[in-house]
């Protein structure tokens, strides 16, 4: 099997149209995000840069 790059939209297209639909559709409903831990500034964290002129 050789799979070739469409040269125009209208072959991208066509090309797309030819997937079934069992793989096309997405999920119902998308994964919850999750959410980070949380994190804040300690003396020891703003100790490691108090005294560098520019922090990048």
């Amino acid at each position: 099997m050789h799979i070739t790059e469409a040269d125009s939209i209208d072959e991208l297209i066509a090309d797309c149209a030819d997937i079934p639909p069992s793989v096309r559709q997405s999920p119902s409903h998308p994964p919850l995000p999750r959410l980070a831990p949380s994190w804040e500034v300690t003396d020891r964290c703003h100790d490691q840069v108090k005294d560098l002129d520019e922090y990048v």
